[in-house]
């Protein structure tokens, strides 16, 4: 009967979804069945330098050399390894089971006495069943570690990954704000001048608190948009002067075939985004400064077409397949490989696409946008 519900609670271990529920059948279940009244759980860390308890109700952690008074372990005089117990020069009448897992000692049982026997704790039935329920729980508790250290690792990496963006999209508008505001040192310029460059700097601030709220978005996988309708030309006009403004050196070319009246609801914000990563590399390939050419004109009745081409060397043939995807890169000395990944979040947030043109010179690359939002996102 006893050997039986060691069995099961084998399989239970087995099947545990967290550490804590291993917990409970080493330290709950476990004593119940062989009648003991006390049991802790002791687990390491990888460096060796502090460990969790578990007790029936109660998890904390402690280093190996605690500041504060713990609760005290059952004393142990047996020490079961592999089905066999062992007696040990140890006070008491409890006993230790190691919990060996792949990768080495991941923990250790202490079982409290049980009352009502004298001498060795468990008969040889039992301490097989027992010793064989340790070893199916260090390879479950080993396995439940790793996966927290990767969820844990994972988490660092999307920090990594946002903190890359936000030091990526953040350097051009801190270029205009110190440029801006070391010109403002100058006592000569006519009061106007100040003011109207006082007014950029004050908008690239908005801008970037405005940056950090989408890099938030997209490390969440967001796709909200603050759609504004507003006439094409506009709206492209205003795309090509931020980007003359953001990015000195580069002399944009403006190739507008799009009728006045077209009116398109975009997020202007996040469109700025976009199309400012692409023209930031394209300055980059052409050594800081250049011309960027932006075609427009319309696809259909729904969508249009901006193609945003520079002069440069265009981009290399090992990288092309990849050249969305984060942190990839070539040939630059700073920068995170981010830029293309977001702007293709935020082309693909309004409905539309992005692509790398094959034909030269240059890199030339494609944005199709809609004129209305999706019906999903009406």
């Amino acid at each position: 009967m006893r050997a039986a519900l060691l069995r099961r609670l084998t399989s239970q271990v087995l099947a545990a979804p967290d550490l804590r529920a291993v917990a409970r059948v080493l330290t709950r279940e476990l004593p119940a069945a062989l009648g003991i009244t006390q049991a802790q759980l002791l687990l390491w860390n990888r460096r060796l330098d502090s460990f969790e308890v578990f007790t029936p109700g109660e998890t904390y952690s402690i280093a190996l050399r605690p500041e504060k008074s713990v609760a005290p372990a059952p004393e142990a005089r047996f020490l079961l390894s592999e089905g066999v117990v062992l007696e040990t020069p140890g006070n008491g009448d409890g006993m230790l089971v190691p919990l060996q897992a792949r990768s080495g000692l991941v923990g250790m049982l202490v079982l409290g006495a049980r009352p009502r026997r004298r001498g060795v704790p468990l008969g040889p039935v039992e301490a097989r069943a027992t010793s064989l329920l340790a070893a199916r729980a260090a390879l479950s508790i080993e396995n439940l570690l790793y996966q927290r250290e990767l969820i844990a690792s994972e988490r660092m990496a999307a920090l990594g990954t946002m903190a890359g963006m936000l030091a990526h999209d953040f350097r051009n508008p801190m270029t205009v704000i110190r440029g801006y505001a070391e010109t403002l040192l100058d006592p000569t310029l006519p009061h106007e001048t100040v003011r109207a460059r006082a007014e950029m700097i004050i908008e690239m601030i908005d801008r970037l608190d405005r940056m950090t709220a989408e890099t938030l978005d997209f490390a969440r996988d967001g796709g909200r948009l603050a759609r504004r309708p507003a006439t094409l030309v506009s709206a492209l006009e205003d795309l090509a002067h931020g980007l003359a403004e953001e990015l000195p050196g580069l002399e944009v070319v403006r190739e507008f075939s799009v009728p006045a009246a077209v009116v398109a609801h975009l997020d202007t914000d996040k469109l700025q985004r976009a199309a400012g990563n692409i023209a930031a590399n394209a300055r980059d390939a052409m050594g800081g400064s250049g011309r960027l050419h932006m075609q427009a004109r319309l696809a259909g009745s729904d969508a249009f077409e901006l193609v945003l081409a520079d002069e440069g060397p265009g981009i290399p043939d090992e990288i092309r397949e990849r050249l969305f995807e984060p942190f990839v890169t070539q040939g630059k000395k700073t920068g995170t490989g981010l830029g293309l990944a977001v702007a293709r979040r935020f082309v693909e947030d309004h409905g539309g696409t992005v692509e790398l043109l094959p034909d030269g010179p240059g890199a030339r690359f494609r944005l199709l946008l809609p004129l209305q939002p999706p019906l999903e996102q009406q």
